[in-house]
């Protein structure tokens, strides 16, 4: 039997449809020496907020202008960005149905300082993977290659702020959506504020 095996971007907590490939692979690569790109998931995420879709951004030394491998990119922590993106998330899902759940663990995560931009967005999967019980091991690839092999499903570029993937989009109950209507692949946050344990089950459905 032909095993389902995904080679995916590094991301700050993951948009939707990033995770539902992750959930969906029997076996899973995350790319650490492509070249930086901006303008992705990968240092930066997607939540719903009273006003609409919030981005939140990870500020990286030499600004967006970086041209290095994903593994030496480093986070600039001259502001106070961290504790930026908690309040913002505190203020937009204090009354999700599944927040004060997992509160605890978001704030510790926040509390916590990074030097390097994969060690952040691996520790976020992690975190996400601990409140879901999802039990997979984060393996990284040794090496870039440009056209991976035909056994693998190469989607280190599916996802992106600019471009939706084609795919049948999880429907749930959103929060702020009545103001809104529903906003597609957010953050893995908005779907854990606003699911919880059921999470898992509708990333795999």
């Amino acid at each position: 039997m032909k095993t389902n095996r995904t080679l995916l971007d590094c991301e700050y907590f993951p948009c939707i449809e990033w995770y539902r490939a992750y959930v969906k692979s029997e076996e899973v690569l995350i790319e650490q020496y492509e070249h930086f790109e901006k303008a992705t998931f990968r240092n930066r995420c997607e939540v719903t907020g009273p006003n609409g879709k919030i981005t939140l951004s990870v500020p990286l030394e030499k600004g967006r202008n970086q041209r290095s491998n994903m593994k030496n990119v480093k986070i600039c922590n001259k502001e106070q960005w961290q504790q930026l993106h908690w309040k913002t998330l505190c203020a937009s899902y204090r009354r999700a149905p599944y927040f004060e759940y997992y509160e605890e663990y978001f704030n510790d995560y926040f509390k916590k300082k990074f030097a390097y931009l994969l060690d952040l967005n691996l520790e976020s999967i992690e975190l996400i993977n601990q409140l879901l019980k999802i039990k997979k091991e984060n393996a990284l690839n040794s090496q870039y290659e440009k056209n991976v092999s035909p056994e693998w499903i190469d989607m280190r570029s599916a996802f992106s702020p600019k471009h939706s993937p084609e795919s049948t989009y999880i429907k749930y109950i959103q929060n702020f959506e009545e103001r809104h209507g529903f906003l597609e692949n957010l953050s893995i946050l908005d779907l854990i504020f606003s699911c919880g344990p059921q999470s898992e089950g509708l990333l795999k459905s």
